[in-house]
């Protein structure tokens, strides 16, 4: 039976200080979140032998985790100690790598991508005890082939992407283009492509079986004359499907449970769970491809373009103004207490919600003003 790679993405990502606030609000979502978060771990203890899972965790959220004030707070709930911990498991778990406050990195400045890049590493070696993480994730699946020099210069080997915004420059099939790694090339720079089903990850976010999934990838995959790797990827803590607590109406415990058991017992038609990074060791690429700028798709925008964080003149109006004040803050010698104030104005949920968190943008992007403007008082009183 011919084999399937099936490369599991899920994205965790938690805005700075949005987990305790839900504690204090909505108690039961907060719960509900960490829950989902904790069961990553529990679910995969009873499958190391073909368990598989690439998470993408934002640097706010392993900052909250990693919280000592957070951590009492929330014990009783989750042992956050103990799932950061178990997230170091390499035997099933591939951490990729991200941007600290989980901006759409195509949409901020060049400067401001690097330093958001830099602390997620320190934050991600620190915390998950690896010195090299050989995938990508960019937050939002928001990509530009800009990006590429970047993430080849901080050591990434591979990237995901969505498949709606790549386009072929090596002649290849319709299969070879989404079930093949390809390369992306900016001027002598080159990183591997890994694309996203889109069409397979819309279901994944919204609840499926195991026995339909492994039909639906076949059908796909059904003229490959090569092994195919399928990837899937969608947020791993919001909606009902992950957050469920009831057994066997959740991801993990009515989906994956089943499609292990079908994996262990030869009836999953040659899918099977995979690490990226496995997969390209062992059959390369195929050719070379280039990525129009693009995000995934939202629940209400196609993800061309980047409508979801610049759809309103308000949404445009903060992102100018970001940059401007990074640019402000660079010109006087990167103060610290501005500079990370602007780095978490540009996270993408400042944005994603139309005009109703952009106020939140503005709020660091005044106090980083703020002690830009006093720094710059104290050296002109000297």
């Amino acid at each position: 039976m011919p084999s399937i790679d099936f490369g599991l993405v899920l994205n965790l990502h938690q805005p700075a200080g949005n987990l305790d606030e839900l504690l204090d609000t909505r108690p039961w979502e907060a719960k509900e979140t960490l829950w989902a978060l904790d069961r990553i771990p529990r679910s995969l203890w009873e499958c190391e032998d073909v368990g598989r899972v690439h998470l993408a965790l934002s640097g706010t959220l392993l900052e909250t985790l990693a919280d000592p004030r957070f951590q009492e707070r929330a014990y009783g709930i989750v042992d956050c100690g103990s799932l950061l911990w178990h997230f170091q498991d390499t035997r099933t778990i591939d951490v990729l790598g991200s941007a600290y406050y989980h901006p759409v990195l195509a949409l901020i400045p060049p400067a401001d991508r690097e330093e958001h890049i830099r602390r997620w590493l320190g934050i991600g070696r620190h915390l998950l005890w690896r010195n090299h993480f050989a995938g990508f994730w960019p937050p939002e699946l928001g990509f530009c082939m800009d990006l590429v020099p970047t993430l080849a210069d901080h050591g990434y080997e591979w990237v995901i992407v969505d498949i709606d915004h790549v386009r072929p420059v090596t002649p290849m099939s319709w299969a070879e283009l989404r079930y093949r790694p390809h390369r992306a090339r900016v001027g002598d720079r080159e990183m591997i492509v890994v694309v996203r089903d889109r069409d397979l990850s819309n279901a994944q976010e919204s609840g499926m079986k195991a026995g339909w999934f492994v039909e639906e990838v076949q059908a796909k995959t059904r003229h490959c004359d090569f092994t195919p790797l399928v990837v899937t990827a969608t947020d791993g803590d919001n909606g009902g499907w992950f957050r469920n607590t009831t057994d066997g109406s959740n991801f993990w415990t009515s989906f994956h449970r089943e499609l292990v058991e079908r994996v262990r017992a030869g009836q999953a038609c040659g899918v099977r769970p995979a690490f990226i990074t496995d997969h390209i060791r062992e059959h390369g690429t195929l050719g070379w491809v280039t990525v129009e700028p693009g995000a995934w798709n939202t629940g209400d925008h196609h993800g061309s373009g980047f409508v979801q964080w610049t759809g309103s003149e308000a949404q445009r109006d903060a992102l100018a103004r970001a940059a401007q004040v990074s640019e402000a803050v660079r010109t006087a010698g990167s103060d610290e207490e501005a500079l990370w104030r602007v780095l978490r104005a540009e996270t993408s949920c400042n944005f994603y919600w139309g005009e109703a968190w952009v106020e939140r943008c503005h709020r660091d992007l005044d106090a980083a003003s703020a002690y830009l403007d006093g720094a710059l008082g104290a050296l002109s009183s000297r």
